[in-house]
């Protein structure tokens, strides 16, 4: 034998060290023959399979037995369907004679449920008002908060708790509002922080016009606690809220926010019903209480949006009704606006007052789906009510559409809507609607 691996085999042939490995490789079978390479007529057929009456039935396999120790550690394997069959027969056999096991198991499968769902694991933003509903109706409150004002302690309620939810560094997270001004998309730049600060300062318009205190004295001289004092537009008073601090707003600012609130509804709920109609000075306009308190619940829904994205939080939109009132303020209030978009040049002249008492154009708005309805906006003028006998244009559009036009979030000419008739008044219209807007 040599080193190398060459040398005779058994038979006497030479090889070489590659034939260890074929002689202990598999072997590949080769292609099968055809079926037509048979003669068929020698092909023995095989043995039938007897009838199946004739095969004896099988003994069914013993029942597993386990200890309790045993099936009560596999419940939790039990509720995920996790087990084998016999296992799993073993488990529900226990579970109809151990009364402690049951509990437990049925605890189990809830949890599981819990686990496995698609929804969302956020408490639903009506269960509030649910919760309200259900208590007030088998006992109703002594004191109840007025319709109008409902929207507002909703939306106030919703913000609190998203507030509750974020962490202390996301107080400071960047937040972009965004407005329309004149023919323009506007935005400003603040944190989460600031804008619960803007919202703070602005909701004091309607305290000082109820006799409470205003929150501009915390932090600007000369601005009186109560009583009469300079009357600024909302901007005006949220920069100077934001310039005169000291340092930039913290999570500290939720307090007083939230206590404000809360003292504006027991103060609207206590006043009785004369007070929806006391005038609240926006600076250059005035609106009366309930419908400011309705503005107030728009603007803390769209800036708790504004919060939510920036924070990676989910926001829902506010109940139809709700919706239906903000919407509704909003239609009473564009001839207004209109008129004001007019005077400057933004929009197209008034027409049809020829005739004394002519009620002039009107522009048919149909809001669609949550909140929606129909109004009839009047073009040509701000005291006029809108008819539908004299509508020359059409506007149909989505109720969150409507909504994010309101707040300046889309430009007029990129509105999703559905148009026909009169393009200047349809243009005007929306153009006014986006300047309902501001900071």
């Amino acid at each position: 034998m040599t080193d190398d691996g060459e040398g005779p085999d058994g038979d006497g042939h030479e090889h070489d060290g590659r034939d260890d490995e074929v002689r202990g490789a598999r072997r590949i079978p080769g292609p099968r023959a055809a079926a037509d390479d048979f003669d068929l007529d020698h092909v023995t057929p095989p043995t039938p399979l007897p009838p199946p009456e004739s095969v004896p039935p099988q003994p069914n396999p013993p029942a597993l037995v386990l200890p309790h120790r045993v099936l009560k550690a596999l419940l939790g394997a039990w509720a995920l369907s996790a087990c084998s069959t016999e296992e799993t027969e073993a488990v529900e056999e226990h579970l109809t004679e151990c009364a402690p096991c049951a509990d437990e198991a049925l605890r189990l499968r809830d949890a599981v449920g819990l686990l496995h769902t698609d929804g969302s694991l956020d408490l639903d933003p009506l269960l509030r008002t649910r919760v309200l509903d259900n208590c007030l109706s088998r006992r109703p409150a002594q004191i109840p908060v007025p319709d109008w004002a409902a929207p507002y302690d909703a939306e106030t309620a919703r913000l609190d708790a998203l507030l509750r939810d974020i962490g202390a560094s996301e107080w400071h997270a960047p937040v972009r509002l965004k407005w329309f001004e004149g023919e323009r998309a506007a935005h400003r730049k603040t944190t989460v922080a600031g804008v619960i600060g803007h919202l703070l300062t602005v909701d004091g318009l309607v305290s000082t016009a109820l006799g409470l205190d205003d929150p501009l004295a915390d932090s600007v001289p000369g601005v009186p606690r109560r009583g009469p004092g300079p009357v600024l537009a909302p901007t005006a008073r949220t920069e100077t809220y934001w310039s005169a601090a000291r340092l930039p707003p913290t999570r500290a600012v939720r307090e007083p926010w939230r206590e404000q609130s809360h003292t504006l509804i027991r103060t609207v709920s206590f006043a009785g019903r004369g007070v929806s109609d006391l005038s609240v000075s926006y600076g250059d306009f005035a609106l009366p209480l309930q419908d400011a308190l309705v503005d107030r619940a728009f603007e803390c829904w769209v800036h708790g949006g504004d919060i939510a994205r920036a924070v990676d939080y989910p926001y829902e939109t506010p109940s139809a009704a709700h919706l239906n009132r903000m919407i509704d303020l909003a239609a009473r209030m564009l001839p207004a606006a209109l008129a004001g978009r007019r005077r400057a040049g933004l929009a197209g002249p008034a027409r049809d007052l020829v005739m004394a008492g002519s009620p002039g154009r009107s522009l048919h708005l149909e809001v669609e789906g949550l909140g929606g309805g129909d109004w009839y906006i009047a073009l040509d003028s701000p005291a006029a009510v809108g008819s539908p006998d004299h509508t020359v244009a059409q506007v149909a559009l989505d109720g969150t559409e409507f909504c994010e036009l309101l707040a300046g979030h889309v430009p007029p000419v990129e509105t999703a809507a559905g148009q026909s008739g009169d393009r200047e008044a349809i243009e005007d219209v929306l153009y006014a609607a986006a300047s309902l807007s501001r900071l």
